[in-house]
Order: structure tokens, then C-alpha cells, then sequence
């Protein structure tokens, strides 16, 4: 059983529900033996304290977000490994500010997400009305998740297809093609993915990346890790039996845990037997 969750978020970002404790809690109820938390870090390629408050914490907050995960380390200590996480935006140009913010804080691992392809949210479903060539958004989108690889500023590189949540369909036939070119990018750069169901939430019926995406990481070597996305605490461990099997049908044996931004392979011990 999948028994770790390293993507999670809290009231400080203004659209997820809860305190961090209420999600450590959770953790321990469902059985998790490292949680990480990992809220969204504040905008920091906008002016202001909170540009955008129902997306990311203010940059006021970034203290007492650090100071209260780790003070609700030690709490739990000896219950559930709780790990300092942040989940942040990449954006072209701005490697060297988001260095020096991560590198004030004993984070134990930093999320890197694409969440703007040409100014647009990935989930702003009106991108897709304004007569843009799908293929077009999903190559500059894959352009941006190539690079936030070859950055080194991230552990983790989150929900790597994204940008398909509300998309038309049927998919580009050439769109496989565009995320292999891709994931060849992150495993040339040693980057780690997560597996991250809330792409069942959005997409119903692929975690994000794909099923298909996971199956060519896998074959590429690429190393990954279980993330729910949760947004409220009874979404702690969403959907792992699902992830589950489809890791195990990968071949997948191991996943990444992180202390001290180290990353750090742990057998995955499966319970699900395939036919």
C-alpha cells in the first residue's frame, strides 16, 4: 500500500479548507508514514503582498506557513513523518529570486508547477474557446515542463499534464509524441514526478500525468512519488489504490521521499495483484 502523500494544501491559499494539523491528522487516520505539506508559495513574479489571494499565501505568511509546519513536526514526531514542503511556480526568468526564497528555509522538498502557459491558468477553461490550436498550448505547456526540469530549483515536478484538465477532445494524435519529448527532457535532467490524482478530480479518468505518461516514465527511468492535491483533509491519500495499480502494472518498485530537499528511494511494497 502506498503509505506516503507529499502534495497537500491548506487555508493559506485561500482555496483550499483546514488547518495543516487537520491534514496531519488525517495522515495518521489513513494509515500515511510521511505526510508532506506543501502549500502554494507566495507570487512572487507579481508585485504586492497578495496578488493573488485565492491562489497562493501572501508573502507575509511564508514565515509563520514554515514555523508552523515544523513546530507541528516535532508534535507528531514517533505518529507520522511530517515534511516541509512548498509548491511553487516556475516561471521563465525568475530562477534566481525563487533560489534565494527556498534557500532561506529548511524546506525538506520544492513542488515545481507549470501553471500559466501564456499568461493563462492551465485550468481557465475559456483558453479553449478563443480559437487556439490545442497542439500549439501543449507544446509551449511541455516547452515550460522541460524546463522547470532543467532548472535543478525543484525535488518535485508536479501534475505534468495538467494542461489536459479541461481541454477539448479528442486529443492531437501527435500529443504523445509532444510529452515524450518531454519526459526524455526530465529524465536527461534526473528530475522526479509526481503521480498526482487529482486528475481524477478534474479529468476523471487519468491521474495526472496519464496513466500512459506514468508507463513511459517508468520505461524512462524517471523516479516518482504518490501525491493526492489534496484541498481538504478527507482528500489525504486520494485515489492511491488506483495509482497503485497502475505503478505496479509500470514495474514501478520504488518511490521518492525527500528530508533536507535529499531525495530518497523507498520500496514500494504493493498489495494490488494483477491478473
Amino acid at each position: 500500500m502506498i503509505t506516503i502523500d507529499y502534495h497537500s494544501h491548506h487555508y493559506r491559499c485561500g482555496h483550499a479548507q483546514g488547518n495543516i494539523e487537520d491534514y496531519i491528522k488525517a495522515g495518521i487516520n489513513k494509515g500515511l508514514t510521511e505526510i508532506g505539506i506543501s502549500d502554494h508559495a507566495p507570487i512572487y513574479w507579481m508585485d504586492g503582498n497578495d496578488p493573488l489571494p485565492t491562489i497562493a499565501m501572501a508573502k507575509n505568511e511564508l514565515d509563520g506557513y514554515v514555523e508552523e509546519v515544523l513546530r507541528l513536526k516535532d508534535k507528531y514526531a514517533g505518529q507520522i513523518a511530517v515534511r516541509l514542503g512548498i509548491e511553487s511556480d516556475y516561471i521563465e526568468d525568475m530562477d534566481e529570486t525563487y533560489a534565494k526564497v527556498f534557500e532561506k528555509y529548511p524546506f525538506d522538498y520544492v513542488i515545481g508547477s507549470v501553471h500559466h502557459v501564456s499568461k493563462i491558468n492551465v485550468f481557465e477553461r475559456s483558453r479553449w474557446t478563443s480559437g487556439v490550436k490545442a497542439l500549439d498550448v501543449y507544446r509551449e505547456y511541455y516547452r515550460l515542463v522541460a524546463k522547470s526540469a532543467q532548472s535543478g530549483l525543484f525535488d518535485i515536478l508536479a501534475h505534468t499534464s495538467a494542461i489536459l484538465a479541461y481541454a477539448p477532445q479528442p486529443f492531437p494524435a501527435d500529443l504523445p509524441d509532444v510529452q515524450d519529448e518531454a519526459l526524455a527532457a526530465i529524465a536527461a535532467a534526473g528530475a522526479l514526478i509526481e503521480v498526482n490524482t487529482s486528475g481524477y478530480r478534474k479529468m476523471t479518468i487519468d491521474p495526472f500525468p496519464t496513466a500512459r505518461m506514468v508507463e513511459k516514465a517508468a520505461e524512462l527511468g524517471i523516479p516518482m512519488t504518490f501525491s493526492s492535491d489534496c484541498h481538504r483533509p478527507d482528500e489525504v491519500g486520494y485515489a492511491r489504490d488506483k495509482i497503485e495499480a497502475i505503478l505496479v502494472r509500470a514495474g514501478v518498485t520504488q518511490l521518492g521521499t525527500f528530508a533536507n530537499r535529499q531525495r530518497i528511494m523507498i520500496p514500494f511494497a504493493a498489495t494490488t495483484v494483477l491478473c
